[in-house]
């Protein structure tokens, strides 16, 4: 009973004032398979009784693989030890995690399983935003770098592409993947690297066709790439963040901090999950969403939420591991400009 009510206790805690979300009754139907945990749950959820055995909806998304429960625990251990020295918290943490993974199905994609690791981190260590400080330090340091990287697309024989290369750079600023990196090397890198994945003339084409650009931002520093390519689009641009600090993934504050307000309207998925899960996302969120004529989706957390959607959308994303590369058909560092259901 103990690791049933952790796992129920966390994710109403986290989710209590979206009672009526169908999302939440389906992943605890996905974790209530006793008869006590489904007591457990009715009863903190008594309006949501009878909504509670509806069919879930099945929306177009990346599984979790086996190789992706060690990276879960990994990034537990790295957040944990961001926001406190305390072993003892820290080892409670990853007792807390092993023990919630062990009932998440793998049909879940892993930015759900995200939800309820950094729950666990917020709850247990008690710091709301772990990589606060990280996250204002990678956004200085792409501030830094951005009259040389505008001056790079300024001289190039493609702006655009060099702008979607420079974006995709950004994405190497990724705690959830790695906190190993070099800014720099990587633009230099993405700048001279082949695509794995170039679907740059249905980019192009679709471009043009659409009024509006929807865009799905990733990680705080990354946010100062995207706005270099957000000026070169052209178009009205709305630019979508996290709903509350998970891993280093941009919040509103981060993109006013990279100054994204300058040249799109910013607005939150509503998510709190490290990846635009649109089960989880405000419904106000999911109609944009559903009536965007563009969506450019940046980073491995939103291509694990959104890779199997029927939209106009477009992948921009370095492949750092290999579950990803293998998704994609890539090898582990390549980049990739990805191309779906674009004739929506």
């Amino acid at each position: 009973m103990t690791q049933t009510v952790m796992v129920l206790k966390l994710t109403i805690k986290y989710y209590e004032n979206h009672a009526e979300n169908v999302y939440i009754l389906g992943i605890l139907r996905g974790w209530s398979t006793t008869t006590v945990q489904r007591q457990y749950l009715m009863a903190q959820f008594p309006r949501c009784r009878k909504r509670y055995r509806v069919n879930i909806p099945t929306w177009g998304k990346m599984r979790t693989y086996l190789d992706c429960i060690p990276c879960f625990l990994d990034q537990a251990l790295r957040a944990g030890r961001i926001a406190t020295e305390d072993e003892a918290k820290i080892k409670r943490l990853l007792d807390e995690v092993g023990m919630a993974l062990k009932d998440i199905p793998l049909e879940c994609s892993p930015p759900e399983a995200g939800i309820l690791i950094y729950g666990a981190i917020r709850e247990i260590t008690g710091v709301f935003d772990p990589y606060l400080d990280i996250k204002i330090e990678n956004t200085d340091t792409a501030l830094s770098l951005y009259p040389d990287l505008k001056k790079k697309v300024r001289e190039s024989d493609d702006p655009l592409l060099t702008a979607i290369r420079i974006a995709i750079a950004g994405n190497v600023i990724d705690f959830g993947a790695n906190d190993n990196f070099d800014v720099e090397r990587e633009v230099e890198d993405a700048l001279q690297r082949d695509f794995a994945v170039f679907d740059y003339e249905r980019f192009k084409e679709r471009l043009d066709l659409a009024d509006e650009i929807l865009y799905l931002g990733d990680n705080a520093g990354e946010a100062v790439f995207d706005k270099i390519l957000i000026e070169e689009l052209g178009k009205p641009t709305t630019y979508v963040v996290r709903e509350i600090p998970v891993i280093n993934d941009a919040t509103r504050e981060d993109a006013l901090r990279a100054g994204l307000d300058e040249v799109a309207t910013i607005i939150s998925s509503g998510t709190k999950a490290p990846g635009t899960v649109l089960k989880t996302c405000s419904t106000k969120f999911v109609e944009i969403y559903e009536n965007s004529e563009m969506v450019i989706s940046k980073g491995q957390g939103n291509y694990e939420a959104l890779s199997e959607e029927n939209h106009a959308l477009f992948f921009l994303l370095k492949a750092k591991c290999r579950v990803i590369a293998g998704d994609l058909g890539v090898e582990e560092g390549d980049i990739v400009l990805k191309g779906a259901a674009v004739e929506k």
